[in-house]
């Protein structure tokens, strides 16, 4: 049975609070969101709320804006003057206070709650804006004889800005409600995901029988049935049948993958011609397709580090904008015409309300949300934005060979005999030796040992050299597998097999010679085809500047010849798993910014060890476990893509912060009344709002154009 994963909650802007029950942000006063995506689209409790509000606060900032500003109006000018100042007063009022008070109550909140925490931001502004207009709104209709003269009009009327808070209100509630709206589509390839897998599955019984059961109930070791066009429920191995499988929804590959008997298949991915029987292997929270899920929701959360910049900058920001605010109050109560206060209330409203950092706050988080999430669609894992960043200053490429650059389903070859020796006793010895061994080449010897009929032997005394080969005692007698450095280490010679061992390595082969009773008895060659998309990635990732270095524990001959093949820059061969790591870490003291791609349980400490890590699907989970970076496919073109996403995305961020920060720096002295002694203009408070708003809506529209990006 699936077990039910207990919920938490986070803060979209403050991804460091995190707590078990929903609730606003101790920080800023968002709501925080569920942190495990669920499959069920659940409504939006917040964007609901605040569309509500929105509405509301629309239906009666008209009607207020028609008796503040409607004299300016042909249309409206005729029926204004007819109702009484003092009534229209009264009318404000009662329009004005349900849309501050209740409309903007979650907005105020936030910005008492960002005050009492002393952590404050773009609520902080709103807050004391749209306060501040209120406020002095209701004590100059309630006592107008408490305000100086300054703030009276040539008539000896003191103005309302009732109309000012309300129209702010209702155009911050927009903004919530657009970028509520955008935080939701952000979170759809989430939801995509998750609909890939199918509610039901087909169990077969022993007798036979099928069973439709729930995906919660499938257990691993379960007999499933899948029928053609139906999805494949779980991740598991095909025990009965033959068909192929569309699995571009989740490695990004276009071309089905033949399954048979003995293949892996995965859940979530769509079964198409033929019928077959599945054991289930991993099931509920085990699946890829759930780790990815999760990994996907991990990497959105996470912030890159150019994110310190703008929380840096935003720290700051806000009290400089108090003061800026303050300050512009004071110079129009000074130097300001008539009513002098009250062009310095507004100056200084406006600043508070067209300073909101809001676009700021929005500016990295929304595009690496969506683009993590488009990488996924594309069989692209990242698991956090810090690699995201990284990836884009990568110079040099470290890259492993085997089930990287080569397919990683080698093929025996040739068997060669030396003298004395039959080449099918040599089969002999080298696959019994090999049934105890992981190795990737050891699969391809077993495999021609029995497509010989070969009856192998279980090893005795059985050792693995790491990098070098394998031991052990077969029928009585002392056997050996392994490269020349095994040779060395036994005190043996190649004697006349050496020419051709070599040859066959410059051919790209991998040779192994087997020893047996301290005889060099004979070898075997290997060979692994490389990956038909490998040698245009490489060709691609050259173009953008970056060094490729091919570091394997193959031979010299082998590992030249394919990096001849493949235009590699340099070679690193015949190398232990510990000096993987060692190349990495002299590489990086050098000055070189280093990605290594491997799909080993040997890559691990090189992956540990790189500034950025690729993993390929195809290989150990150790190795998955190790990088930042999976591609799940193991395809060499999403390495590419990777790559080209990285630069799309951080220059996407670059993009939203010069918007940010411009319409900022742009904005702030315009609100302050800098262009007023030579214009005369003089920003009201509500156009602030909306360009506030528009800026908002302007990063939101930035970032979610990287859901339909185009990679290579």
């Amino acid at each position: 049975m699936m077990k039910t994963v207990q919920q938490f909650y986070t803060c979209p802007m403050h991804p460091e609070i995190i707590q078990d029950h929903p609730g606003p942000c101790p920080k800023c006063g968002m709501a925080l969101e569920a942190m495990v995506a669920t499959k069920e689209t659940q409504p939006n409790a917040e964007l609901i709320d605040m569309t509500n509000r929105l509405w509301i606060s629309v239906a009666l900032t008209i009607p207020l804006l028609i008796l503040s500003m409607g004299m300016h109006v042909p249309v409206f000018g005729q029926l204004i003057q007819h109702i009484p100042t003092q009534v229209s007063s009264w009318l404000q009022f009662i329009l004005a206070t349900p849309v501050t008070l209740w409309c903007g109550w979650p907005l105020l909140n936030r910005g008492w709650t960002s005050i009492v925490q002393r952590n404050l931001n773009m609520f902080t502004l709103i807050a004391l804006g749209t306060s501040v207009a209120y406020l002095y709104s209701v004590v100059a209709l309630l006592f107008p004889y408490v305000f100086p003269l300054a703030f009276h009009t040539n008539n000896g009327a003191v103005n309302l800005y009732f109309e000012v808070a309300a129209a702010i209100t209702a155009l911050v509630l927009m903004g919530q409600v657009l970028e509520l709206r955008g935080r939701e589509q952000t979170g759809s390839t989430i939801r995509e995901l998750l609909n890939l897998a199918p509610p039901v599955a087909r169990k077969v019984h022993n007798d036979g029988t099928e069973e439709e059961i729930s995906l919660d109930e499938v257990q691993v070791n379960n007999h499933l049935h899948v029928k053609p066009g139906e999805k494949v429920p779980v991740d598991g191995i095909v025990i009965e049948g033959h068909s192929t499988v569309d699995e571009s929804m989740l490695t990004g590959e276009p071309i089905p993958s033949e399954k048979e008997k003995g293949s892996k298949v995965i859940g979530g991915t769509l079964n198409q011609t033929g019928s077959f029987v599945m054991q289930a292997v991993h099931v509920g929270n085990e699946t890829m397709l759930a780790q990815i899920v999760h990994l996907v929701s991990e990497a959105q959360r996470s912030h890159p580090p150019i994110q310190r910049l703008a929380d840096r900058v935003a720290s700051y920001f806000v009290p400089v904008v108090l003061i800026i605010a303050i300050i512009t109050f004071f110079a129009w109560t000074y130097w300001g015409p008539q009513p002098a206060m009250t062009y310095g209330l507004i100056s200084a409203i406006s600043v508070l309300i067209i300073a909101c950092p809001c676009a700021l706050g929005l500016a990295t988080p929304m595009s690496i949300v969506v683009g993590i999430g488009r990488a996924a669609q594309a069989g692209i894992l990242i698991k956090n934005a810090a690699s995201l960043e990284r990836f884009e200053k990568v110079n040099t490429l470290v890259i492993d060979k085997t089930g990287t650059l080569t397919e990683g389903k080698p093929t025996a070859q040739s068997i060669i005999a030396a003298s004395g020796f039959e080449k099918r006793d040599i089969l002999f010895y080298a696959a019994s030796l090999e049934l105890n061994s992981e190795h990737p080449l050891s699969s391809a010897i077993v495999k021609a040992a029995q497509e010989q009929s070969i009856s192998l032997q279980q090893p005795s005394e059985f050792s693995a050299e790491i990098g070098n080969g394998i031991e052990g005692r077969i029928g009585g007698k002392p056997v050996a597998l392994g490269n020349l450095k095994l040779l060395e280490t036994l005190g043996l010679q190649p004697a006349s097999l050496a020419d051709q061992a070599d040859k066959l390595g410059q051919a790209g082969a991998t040779v192994m010679f087997v020893v047996v009773d301290n005889q060099v008895a004979g070898l075997i060659s290997v060979t692994d085809p490389i990956k038909a998309s490998t040698a245009l990635a490489l060709e691609l990732l050259h173009k953008e500047g970056i060094r490729v270095i091919m570091v394997t524990g193959d031979n010299h001959s082998t590992a030249n010849a394919i990096a001849k093949k493949l235009h590699i820059d340099a070679v690193e061969a015949e190398i232990l798993p510990q000096k993987k790591s060692e190349i990495v870490k002299q590489l990086k003291q050098q000055g070189y910014i280093v990605a290594m791609a491997g799909d080993g349980i040997n890559d691990a400490p090189a992956l540990a060890e790189a500034d950025v890590s690729i993993a390929m699907g195809t290989g150990t989970d150790i190795a998955m476990e190790s990088a930042s970076i999976t591609l799940v496919n193991g395809d060499l073109m999403n390495l590419v893509r990777a790559r080209q996403l990285s630069q799309i995305v951080m220059h996407n961020i670059r993009q939203n912060l010069f918007l940010a920060f411009f319409y900022n720096a742009l904005c702030i002295p315009l609100a302050a009344g800098i262009l007023y002694p030579w214009t005369g203009l003089l920003l009201n408070p509500i156009v602030g709002a909306l360009a506030m708003s528009l800026s908002s809506i302007s990063v939101i529209g930035n970032a979610l154009r990287l859901r339909f990006v185009s990679l290579k």
